[in-house]
């Protein structure tokens, strides 16, 4: 869609709710739909100002078309970024399952798969389960706050899950499973070694141990169980096709011994399921109907699926998706972040600039957002590249009419007015969707941004928002002059009106963003919004966090 016919659009909607568009209001939507002409603001302000006088120049009827017109594409839009529908689905019989590695918090990554699961659970009126997949005390070892974080972010995106699921409480039950398995002779007990094994499986052979009977199996199993092994020594193999085209699928381990206390159930056990043997039986035994996971997962699906055959039970439909990479996060894992925050890199799992559900929380994302964020990007075999500039987009269209406006100076410079003899109340814009207003006390020294002061040379003028125009007596011996609070025409629209703070009712401030921390002063009025996202004017939206000894920390949510 052209410029031009962006505006129209958001010149129409915006007169069907208000009776006459409000060239703000379009300015703010055309914005947020294309913050790529962010830097072109000053050229498309004209062409806003044209487009809205040709709209209140046009008949009645055309203008009722244009309205309905663009209310169909927006309607048209939603029902785009709708989620496909699923195969071999039926209504109130679905049962889809997240089973994420609580070592850590859910991340950007994570929240596709609990928005997607949740939303296909929602849509056929099914069941979401939530299951820690935790059999590793090790290599993927939990954190154990974790797991309620898992549940904490679950309801801040609008999801609960119907049931929850400790893998590793629950390992007595895989034993069960396992030890059918080597009595059906489909399981067995090999001590090969690791690199041992590797020769027979590269070279399509049977192990030693493969032919064992059931009862030297269970032998060797009931030994792990006691503890009389090492680890590496003994390990559970799954029967496959020892000729099977792809090495990954042969005979694979099922059970093998790690003697390391688990975070959530201590030294209670010493003999661990993989993830695939873990899964498939709990895939099972909650009537799972459709699994969606990564493509690069294919492999796992054709281990367990001799499972299900070996004991008759059907497999869940599945789809694989394609992985999806956000410029701006490169290859951060779980793991590396862990690691940054030991090494002091990161503050802590919600530093502003690692990308965990709760980093994005604590700097003001709405869960909506990324809700939609995700669906709009389906769920295609696909990988997908993005930029967290179409996040920021989703989420500016929510914050844009609820944020209150503030003036934060960056780099503060105190400069003194001459000529002005007392102060002078000002009001300023508050909330503009809401027409509220805040107030401010203009007097004679002010705080102004270095950044703006660099700009100029003496004999300019540029006028102080709302309250009083400036002339640049000497810039270098710091000498301004008061000449009026009406605009004068040589003050030049947008480039020379700028923010200010007056000296005697400011407090500090911290901005601390994902690249760096910002520091100036912030108006007092900020304070009446504690805990919620607000817009610095000319700087970005900000979530306010605290206030303590006349400090207020903000973390910057986008621009």
């Amino acid at each position: 869609m052209e410029l031009r016919e962006v505006i129209l659009k958001y010149v129409a909607i915006n007169a069907s709710k208000y009776g006459k568009p409000d060239f703000k209001s379009v300015m703010g939507k055309i914005m947020s739909e294309m913050p790529e002409m962010r830097q072109k603001a000053k050229e498309i302000v004209p062409l806003v100002h044209q487009v809205i006088d040709e709209f209140e120049g046009m008949s009645e009827e055309e203008r009722k078309r244009l309205i309905e017109l663009y209310r169909e594409e927006r309607a048209e839009k939603k029902r785009e970024i709708a989620l496909p529908p699923l195969p071999h689905a039926e209504r109130g019989k679905v049962v889809m399952r997240f089973a994420p590695n609580p070592n850590g918090p859910p991340t950007l990554g994570s929240a596709r798969g609990m928005i997607v699961n949740a939303e296909y659970a929602e849509m056929y009126s099914g069941k979401l389960v939530l299951r820690f997949d935790d059999t590793d005390p090790r290599t993927k070892r939990p954190l154990v706050e974790a797991y309620d974080w898992y549940l904490e972010d679950f309801e801040w995106l609008g999801y609960k899950p119907d049931i929850v699921v400790y893998a590793s409480k629950r390992i007595p039950i895989y034993y069960e499973y396992m030890e059918k398995l080597i009595d059906m002779g489909k399981a067995y007990a090999c001590l090969c070694k690791r690199e041992e094994f590797k020769k027979y499986r590269d070279a399509g052979e049977n192990c030693p141990h493969r032919d064992s009977s059931p009862e030297q199996s269970m032998e060797i199993w009931e030994k792990m169980l006691d503890g009389r092994y090492e680890e590496g020594e003994a390990v559970i193999r799954i029967k496959t096709d020892m000729q099977h085209k792809d090495p990954a699928i042969r005979d694979w381990v099922a059970f093998r011994i790690i003697y390391e206390t688990h975070p959530l159930v201590g030294d209670r056990f010493i003999v661990y399921p993989t993830l695939d043997f873990e899964s498939a039986i709990e895939d099972h035994l909650n009537e799972t109907t459709h699994i969606i996971r990564g493509k690069d997962l294919i492999d796992s699906e054709r281990r367990q699926k001799y499972i299900y055959t070996y004991f008759g039970w059907g497999y869940p439909v599945t789809k694989h998706w394609g992985r999806v990479k956000i410029h701006e996060f490169g290859k951060l894992s779980t793991s590396s972040i862990k690691k940054a925050i030991d090494e002091g890199i990161f503050t802590g799992w919600d530093d502003p600039a690692v990308p965990t559900l709760r980093a994005l929380r604590r700097r003001g994302f709405e869960s909506e957002a990324i809700k939609k964020f995700f669906i709009s990007l389906g769920i295609g075999e696909n990988d997908v590249s993005v930029s967290l500039k179409n996040l920021y987009a989703e989420n500016r269209k929510i914050v844009d009419e609820r944020a209150n406006r503030y003036f934060f100076v960056e780099n503060p410079v105190l400069i003194e007015i001459e000529g002005m003899e007392e102060e002078i109340p000002v009001e300023l814009p508050l909330n503009p969707s809401k027409n509220t207003r805040r107030k401010l006390k203009g007097g004679r020294r002010v705080y102004i941004s270095g950044k703006d002061l660099d700009r100029f040379e003496t004999g300019e003028m540029f006028r102080l928002k709302e309250f009083c125009n400036v002339r640049i007596v000497d810039i270098e011996k710091m000498k301004f002059e008061f000449t009026g609070t009406e605009i004068e025409e040589d003050i030049k629209k947008g480039r020379n009106i700028i923010h200010w703070l007056p000296e005697d009712d400011v407090l500090e401030c911290r901005v601390i963003s994902p690249e760096e921390e910002y520091r100036g002063k912030v108006e007092r009025n900020v304070l009446n919004d504690m805990g919620r996202v607000v817009q610095f004017e000319r700087f970005a939206f900000c979530r306010v966090e605290s206030a303590e000894n006349n400090e207020v920390i903000a973390i910057y949510t986008h621009p």
